[in-house]
C-alpha cells in the first residue's frame, strides 16, 4: 500500500479510517492520494500499520491497552490524542477533531460491516455534523452522505440511489429518480426510500424542509 501526501492542500478531504470492514485496497489508495491528513482511531491502528500506511493521528480511549511505544517506533513522526469521553464514539471524537483543526471535508473508511451496532450507528451519527464539516462515508458497496440543502448531481440511468431518514424528514422533494418523491415524509422504520435510482442520464435533484436524510449512492 502507497504512502499518502501527494497532495497536502488542506482544502482536500481528510481521510479518517475507523474499525469495521475494510474496504478494497484500490479504493483506499484513491482515497491515500488526495488526503492531506490520515487519522486512524484506536485499535484499527495494527490493521492500518499491517498495510504500511503512512498516518498522522492515532486517535481514541485506548481502552484495550494499546503499545503506545511499540506503535510510535513503527510510526514517527506521529500526533497520538487520548480522547477518554465515553459519551461519545470514536468517530465521532475523529470528526470533532477534524472539525476543530479546520478541514472543510472528511472521507470516512472501514466504518460499515462487521457489528451491526457499530454500523448503524457511524452512518446515522454523521448528520449532526453536516452544517460543520463535509463528511462522505465510503464502503466497497456504497458512499453514504447527509443531504446538506438542495442536492443537485449528475447520474448515469440506473444509478442506485436510496434516502434514509434519520427520525422524521418532511417536505422531501426530488427530480430525476424513477420514484420521485412531491413534498413527502420519510420515517426511519416505516417509510424509507430505499432502492430508488436515477430515471435516465440527467441531473437527480434532492430537498427537504425539515430533519436530518442520508443519500445513499449504491453499487452491487
Amino acid at each position: 500500500m502507497s504512502s499518502h501526501h501527494i497532495v497536502r492542500d488542506e482544502q482536500e478531504p481528510a481521510l479518517l479510517i475507523a474499525n469495521g470492514e475494510a474496504c478494497h485496497p484500490e479504493l483506499l489508495g484513491q482515497l491515500l492520494e488526495w488526503s492531506p491528513i490520515v487519522v486512524v482511531l484506536d485499535s484499527a491502528i495494527w490493521r492500518v500499520l499491517d498495510l504500511g500506511i503512512k498516518i498522522d493521528v492515532l486517535l481514541g480511549d485506548f481502552d484495550r491497552s494499546l503499545d503506545l511505544d511499540v506503535i510510535r517506533a513503527q510510526q514517527y513522526p506521529l500526533d497520538i490524542v487520548h480522547t477518554p469521553d465515553q459519551d461519545k464514539t470514536d468517530l465521532e471524537k475523529g470528526i470533532e477533531y477534524l472539525i476543530a483543526r479546520g478541514f472543510p471535508a472528511v472521507n470516512i473508511v472501514w466504518a460499515t460491516g462487521r457489528r451491526a451496532d457499530h454500523s448503524l450507528t457511524n452512518m446515522t451519527n454523521i448528520v449532526r455534523y453536516k452544517d460543520q464539516i463535509r463528511v462522505v462515508m465510503i464502503d466497497d458497496h456504497s458512499r453514504i452522505f447527509p443531504l446538506v440543502g438542495r442536492y443537485e448531481k449528475w447520474y448515469e440511468a440506473g444509478t442506485p440511489l436510496s434516502l434514509i431518514p434519520v427520525g422524521t424528514v418532511t417536505g422531501i422533494l426530488t427530480s430525476g429518480l424513477k420514484y420521485n418523491l412531491h413534498d413527502e415524509t420519510l420515517t426511519l422504520g416505516y417509510r424509507t426510500g430505499s432502492s430508488n435510482e436515477a430515471a435516465q442520464d440527467g441531473f437527480v435533484r434532492i430537498e427537504a424542509k425539515t430533519g436530518d436524510l442520508l443519500v445513499m449512492e449504491c453499487w452491487d
